[in-house]
C-alpha cells in the first residue's frame, strides 16, 4: 500500500500544475443601493436596496402609497433620483451627478394601460421599440415577437379591435421585441377580470422566463406575487420590509405587517414567560423574546386544525361555508374574559353542522409571535 501511494504520488508531481481561477459571479441584471426619493417634503422612498439577477422575476409587493411604482419609475429613468444608485447590467444608470434616459437603459416598460398607439397597427405598435436596426429587420422582429405571444395573424390590425387580454400581450411582445436586459412592469394585469387575469398571467410569466430577461414586477396582490416571483419584496411605507423566496415570505414573515399582508390571521396577545406565550389556544413558543414582553399571536386560518375530539381547547361551530377548494369555519371558543372569535380554512369540503363542538390545535408552521 505505501509503495503504491509514493508511485502516485511521483506521477502527480510530473504533471504540469493548473491554476485554479476563482469562478466569476455573474453581474446582476439590476443593482440599487441605498435609494431615497422625495415629492415635495414627503419621503416616498427611504434607503431602499434590492438586486435582480439574469432571468430571474422579482416582484416588489405592498399597499398602495408605499413607494412599489416610485421605485419602478425611478429604475426605469422616468426621472432622477435623489439620493443611492442603480446600476444595469453592472453600468450605473443613476446616481448623484448621472442620469441616463429611459432610452438609453436598455429596458423594457410595460404599465397597466398597455399605452398602445391607436392609429398603429398592432405590427407597427410591437416594431416601434426596436432601434438601431434597418426598418425591415424591425418588422422581421416584431413579427417573431408578436407569433411568440400567439398573435400573429393579428398583425395588421389596429389595438382597438383586440380583447384586454389581446391588448396586454401585445404590449408584452412590444416590450420584450428589443430583447432588453430589464424587463419593468407596473400592475400589468390589474384590468383584467379574473378568469382572464389567470390565464394572462400565467402566459407572461413563461414568456418571461423564456426570453431569459431579469424582471421587476409591481403589485398590490399578493398571490399574483406568489404566483408569479422567485423572489418577493415587500415594502412598506417606503421601505424594503423583507425580500425573500415566496415560501420564505409566507412561513417566515420577518414581522406582522408581512404576515397578515400574506392572509387573514387569527390574532391574540400575550406575554412571554419562560420563552411561551400563555393563550387561549394553549402555549405558543416565543423563540428569541425576552420574559415578561408583550406580544401578539398571529395564526393563518389553515394553522388551525380541527377535530371531532382531541385533546385541544373546545370551540363551537358559528357558521361553515363552501368556498370551493377550501371550506371556512367561524368558531366560537369562550375564554376568560370576551370569547375568541377564529377563522379555520380547512382543505375541500368541510362543512360541520352549526353548534357542532370541534377540538382546536395549532399548526406551528403557521403561528407566529411578534412584539406587540
Amino acid at each position: 500500500m505505501q509503495t503504491a501511494r509514493t508511485h502516485a504520488s511521483a506521477i502527480d508531481a510530473a504533471k504540469p500544475v493548473l491554476l485554479r481561477v476563482p469562478r466569476q459571479t455573474a453581474v446582476p441584471a439590476l443593482t440599487v443601493e441605498g435609494l431615497s426619493h422625495r415629492y415635495g417634503t414627503m419621503r416616498v422612498l427611504d434607503d431602499v436596496d434590492l438586486t435582480v439577477a439574469r432571468g430571474e422575476i422579482l416582484c416588489l409587493v405592498g399597499p398602495s402609497g408605499c413607494g412599489k411604482s416610485t421605485t419602478l419609475r425611478l429604475v426605469a429613468g422616468l426621472e432622477p433620483i435623489e439620493a443611492g444608485r442603480i446600476d444595469i447590467a453592472g453600468v450605473t444608470a443613476s446616481a448623484p451627478g448621472i442620469y441616463k434616459p429611459a432610452e438609453e437603459r436598455n429596458v423594457g416598460l410595460m404599465f397597466q394601460d398597455y399605452a398602445l398607439f391607436p392609429h398603429m397597427t398592432v405590427l407597427d405598435n410591437v416594431a416601434f421599440g426596436i432601434r438601431g436596426v434597418p426598418r425591415s429587420e424591425r418588422r422581421v422582429r416584431a413579427q417573431a415577437a408578436l407569433n411568440e405571444v400567439n398573435l400573429g395573424q393579428y398583425a395588421g390590425a389596429h389595438p382597438h379591435v383586440l380583447s384586454g387580454g389581446q391588448q396586454q400581450r401585445v404590449a408584452l411582445a412590444r416590450a420584450l421585441a428589443p430583447k432588453p436586459a430589464l424587463m419593468l412592469l407596473d400592475e400589468p394585469f390589474s384590468g383584467l377580470d379574473r378568469q382572464l387575469r389567470n390565464q394572462v398571467r400565467d402566459d407572461t410569466m413563461h414568456l418571461l422566463k423564456q426570453s431569459g430577461a431579469a424582471t421587476m414586477l409591481v403589485t398590490h396582490d399578493p398571490e399574483e406575487a406568489m404566483f408569479m416571483a422567485d423572489r418577493i419584496a415587500v415594502v412598506r411605507a417606503g421601505r424594503i420590509e423583507q425580500i425573500g423566496a415566496p415560501a420564505e415570505i409566507y412561513y417566515r414573515p420577518a414581522s406582522a405587517f408581512v404576515a397578515e399582508f400574506f392572509s387573514e390571521v387569527n390574532r391574540m396577545e400575550g406575554h412571554v414567560a419562560d420563552g411561551l406565550v400563555e393563550t387561549p389556544l394553549g402555549r405558543v413558543r416565543a423563540d428569541g423574546l425576552p420574559d415578561g414582553m408583550a406580544v401578539q399571536v398571529l395564526v393563518r386560518p389553515e394553522g388551525v386544525k380541527l377535530t371531532a375530539s382531541g385533546s385541544g381547547p373546545a370551540a363551537h361551530v358559528m357558521a361553515a361555508r363552501m368556498l370551493g377548494r377550501s371550506s371556512l369555519v367561524h368558531l366560537s371558543l369562550a375564554g376568560t374574559g370576551d370569547d375568541v372569535h377564529l377563522h379555520a380554512r380547512v382543505p375541500g369540503r368541510f362543512l360541520p353542522c352549526d353548534a357542532q363542538t370541534l377540538s382546536i390545535s395549532l399548526d406551528p408552521e403557521q403561528t407566529f409571535v411578534f412584539p406587540k
